[in-house]
């Protein structure tokens, strides 16, 4: 054994020596773009008669508890470390010029609600700026202050980096102006929740409060992201950050420099990725692609008569392998292109041509009403109602459907059914009421995965159901 480590360790001096196996170096790089990385902080006037609550960004719909602390924006730093200003609140973060006449780059929640912005450059020197545009969805801002001959970065292209490729960030992590941090491309196209329109950078570079929106950059000195969330149990670097790609950002920056907005491609539909009981149940060789469990009225999903049910498997030539891989394809698409889809209908392929849609504001959600009667179906252990009016209504459900009561031992339990959650489909069949629902219990093959369409929280899902032989 220690014969062998000497040999590895001889190795690896030799392969030093060579000019191999060496770790990068990181100095002329920040010494060339750390003038451009900027602190960002700003004011907001106190507003009492709003409640706390009413002060938080809004999580994402069905996001697990446990989901809720682990993923977060990190900003409202406290303080910052310089000290409060008149009782105002503070949000501090991190921000990169990207143009000579003052254009500045950071998250849009760093200078959200903001009534002041303030830009402090590495010279010491503090600018007010004016916000020109920010788009929540993508969580970017722009920003731009009156000065002339600034040092601006140079655009990379993120689609070429390689995981495993090493990267740099710059930033004011609580308040330390001008930090550096390194570390590798862990992942790309990252879906999480309440980001379903980028597709994000995942690193282990040392990102923490106050590192909002500064560059992440490549080893040629290029900004490939803004760095913009981590992955914390503690709310400080856990080894997991995520970036926005610069192709993202840069298609964003122009629509807000152009129209003061940005506009994102709309599909309509609601979907979910493909497990292995689910693409059993489809009749397919693998999971993959993105299975539609809602198709929202008026929408150009509606139009081009997609179905739920459907699983989308390409949009314009591109493979869709997990569901988290189409709304940001569909996101930077322009607003009334033609676009094509593939899709799989029950088991066999068809192609779906649309136009995309202008993405709307989202509805708020129903929380479902209590019912007093029910009819058991004992063979997979639910007991269920059928809706009135209201409770459709309410359920956001507009036809059909049978609302589960209870949850006994049994098929339904072990696939994840839970009281409350509204069953639509069984198969290929369409639930109108609870006739219509011990129809279809009854004729369900043992040993065989069943996709089961239910409602829950408003939210419609597929779920594999499998009765034991």
């Amino acid at each position: 054994m220690l014969k062998k480590l000497g040999w590895s360790v001889f190795l690896l001096f030799l392969l030093n020596q060579n000019g191999f196996a060496q770790l990068p170096d990181f100095t002329e790089m920040v010494k060339t773009n750390g003038v451009a990385v900027v602190n960002i902080s700003t004011t907001q006037k106190p507003k009492p008669e709003l409640p706390d609550a009413q002060k938080q960004p809004p999580l994402p719909e069905g996001m697990p508890p446990e989901m809720e602390e682990l993923f977060k924006h990190f900003y409202n730093n406290p303080d910052g470390g310089n000290g409060g200003r008149g009782g105002e609140a503070q949000s501090l973060g991190s921000g990169f010029i990207i143009s000579k006449d003052g254009y500045i780059l950071t998250n849009h929640h760093v200078v959200k609600d903001a009534d002041e912005i303030i830009v402090k450059f590495s010279d010491r020197r503090e600018l007010v700026a004016k916000l020109i545009g920010t788009d929540e969805r993508t969580d970017v801002a722009v920003i731009k202050v009156e000065a002339n001959d600034l040092p601006a970065v140079t655009i990379g292209d993120p689609n070429k980096l390689q995981v495993g490729e090493w990267v740099l960030a710059i930033g004011s992590p609580f308040g330390f102006e001008q930090s550096v941090t390194a570390g590798i491309v862990s992942a790309k196209g990252r879906s999480l929740p309440g980001g379903n329109y980028v597709p994000f950078i995942q690193t282990d570079v040392a990102i923490n409060p106050g590192n909002s929106g500064g560059p992440l950059f490549n080893l040629e000195g290029q900004v490939v992201g803004i760095n913009s969330q981590i992955y914390s149990r503690s709310g400080g670097f856990m080894g997991l950050s995520f970036s926005i790609p610069m192709d993202v950002v840069m298609n964003v920056v122009n629509q807000i420099k152009t129209t003061g907005k940005a506009s994102h491609g709309w599909l309509g539909v609601q979907i979910q990725d493909v497990t292995r009981e689910l693409a059993e149940s489809f009749g397919m060789k693998k999971p993959q692609g993105a299975l539609v469990s809602k198709i929202i009225p008026g929408s150009p999903a509606e139009k081009a008569a997609l179905q739920i049910g459907d699983i989308i498997i390409e949009f314009n030539g591109q493979a869709i392998d997990k569901s988290g891989d189409l709304p940001p394809m569909v996101g930077v698409t322009p607003i009334n292109d033609k676009a094509t889809l593939k899709i799989l209908r029950q088991g066999v392929e068809k192609i779906v041509n649309f136009d995309i849609g202008l993405l709307p504001d989202q509805a708020g959600k129903a929380e479902p009403n209590k019912v007093e009667k029910a009819k058991a179906s004992n063979r997979i252990g639910l007991t269920v109602s059928e809706l009135n009016p209201e409770e459709q209504e309410a359920l956001q459900i507009t036809k059909g459907g049978v609302l589960v009561q209870s949850v006994g031992n049994g098929a339904a339990k072990n696939a994840g059914i839970l009281q409350g959650d509204v069953i639509l489909r069984i198969g290929n069949d369409v639930i109108n009421d609870v006739a219509g629902f011990e129809k279809s219990v009854k004729e369900l093959p043992a040993g065989k995965s069943v996709a089961l369409l239910i409602q829950r929280r408003g939210s419609p899902a597929f779920i594999a159901l499998k009765i034991d032989k």
